[in-house]
């Protein structure tokens, strides 16, 4: 019989490391042995996939740079003050609008839960396979600001591009240069038809037009 440690150096060197701790479970436990050959090895590469998941769940993100990691759509409630459509956000939870390049804009009050929906709606995006980043609209501009002085603007507008869901939170919170204004038509610009955004504000969307100053 090939001992233990012969088999978990193996592991190593494929940098297998879910398979591995698995592999030791199973050495250890007595309910393993009652499985087929074919079975146990199910359960060890399983163990591989999922943490391999999980890294990469991690690691995206950490990439978003979501002010709340934790925002889950099944954390969000539904009173009747917050005047939220249960099936309809639910709809969204199979991210099928990032698939058609499609938008979500949400609007309401501060305090009502916009930024919690759109941050809940991204994690549930990167679970499914989806690049995502978070931005307040103020921080964007700003960087854009700042790509445009050291000569970085064009890598920067690529890396943004490259995000499958870009939310863009408390639009319409400060006013708007016009350089400013332009930059942010130019990024929703590039991204219509090939990715998606979740936009959220307190302006009515019957006033982002006004705001934007840009006939």
């Amino acid at each position: 019989m090939i001992p233990i440690s012969t088999l978990t150096q193996q592991t190593q060197a494929l940098n297998l490391s879910g398979f591995q701790e698995a592999l030791v479970f199973q050495s250890e436990g007595t309910s393993y042995q009652t499985l087929s050959f074919e079975e146990r090895l199910y359960h060890l590469f399983e163990a591989e996939i999922n943490q391999r998941e999980d890294r990469r769940i991690k690691r995206m993100l950490s990439l978003a740079k979501l002010k709340d990691t934790t925002a889950t759509l099944e954390q969000i409630q539904y009173h009747a003050k917050r005047n939220l459509d249960k099936s309809q956000v639910l709809s969204l939870a199979n991210c099928d609008f990032i698939n058609k390049a499609q938008n979500i804009l949400l609007t309401g009050a501060t305090g009502t839960g916009k930024s919690f929906l759109a941050q809940a709606l991204a994690r549930r995006a990167i679970a499914l396979g989806y690049s995502a980043q978070y931005y307040r609209v103020s921080t964007l501009l700003q960087e854009i600001k700042m790509a445009r002085l050291d000569g970085s603007y064009t890598k920067t507008l690529a890396k943004i591009s490259k995000f499958k869901l870009l939310l863009l939170d408390d639009f319409g919170v400060t006013p708007l240069k016009a350089t400013e204004a332009r930059d942010l038509l130019e990024i929703v610009e590039d991204r219509t038809n090939t990715s998606s955004l979740i936009i959220t504000s307190q302006l009515p969307i019957k006033d982002w037009h006004g705001y934007l100053h840009n006939a």
